[in-house]
Formats: structure tokens, sequence, C-alpha cells
């Protein structure tokens, strides 16, 4: 078994102290990106590669591009085109109507038990607490 390990109120209040700090943090690099954005945005145009450089400082942009099809639109088009090999039919459980027909006792939840994922998260929130 585990050995009991002690948390200290130094140790919660150093917790709260740099979740805190993380927030302001995280809040001045995306105003300082969103600058260094528009600086590029007016100096060399949007969507375009550049750099600034300050002293021994230098701010390198990448532009990075994906595209995808719209499921939708595409399948319909296939469709329309008579290319149902690009079309992938894809068989999986309707959840929704399952819970229903268990809930309403139309199918037993045992017979599903082995089928079912949960996913269990953790999650720490420290509170400053006034007395």
């Amino acid at each position: 078994m585990n050995e009991a390990i002690g948390v200290t109120e130094e140790e919660i209040k150093r917790f709260y102290v740099l979740h805190d700090q993380k927030k302001e943090i995280e809040q001045e690099l995306h105003q300082l990106k969103k600058k260094f954005h528009q600086f590029l945005d007016g100096s060399i145009g949007k969507e375009r590669k550049g750099e600034i450089i300050r002293g021994d400082y230098q701010v390198h942009r990448q532009i990075r591009s994906s595209s995808n099809y719209m499921p939708e639109v595409t399948v319909q088009k296939l469709d329309d085109l008579n290319l149902s090999d690009f079309i992938i039919t894809e068989k999986r459980p309707d959840t929704e109507k399952l819970e229903a027909a268990i809930k309403l006792g139309f199918v037993d939840a045992a017979t599903f038990e082995d089928c079912k994922n949960t996913k269990v998260t953790q999650a720490i929130v420290v509170k400053e607490v006034k007395q």
C-alpha cells in the first residue's frame, strides 16, 4: 500500500499562487502573440511567413495550412458521380437509442456491460478560503 503523503498549507498556497500566475502569463503571451501577428500582417501581409529581429531576439512566424473534405457535401458529390467506391460506410452503435432502450427495460444493461468504456478524469481545484 502507498505510504500516506502529507500535504501542507504552504504547498496548497504555492499551487494556488502558481496557478494564478499561469493564467496571467498565458494572457500576456496571448496579447504579445496577437501584437506580433498584427505587426507582421501590416508589414508583410496576412497569412505570410516572416520575422521580426530586435537586438538578440527573433520572432519567426510560420504558416501552416491544412484542408479537409466536408463529409456531407463530398459524399453527395461522390453519389452524384456514381463514385460510391470512394465512400466509407461505417457501422456504429446508436448509443442514444441503446441507452433509451436500457432505461425503458427493452434491453438488459448487463448484456452490454462489457462493451462500455467509462472514462474517469481527475481535476485539482484550489480556492482561497477567507476566514
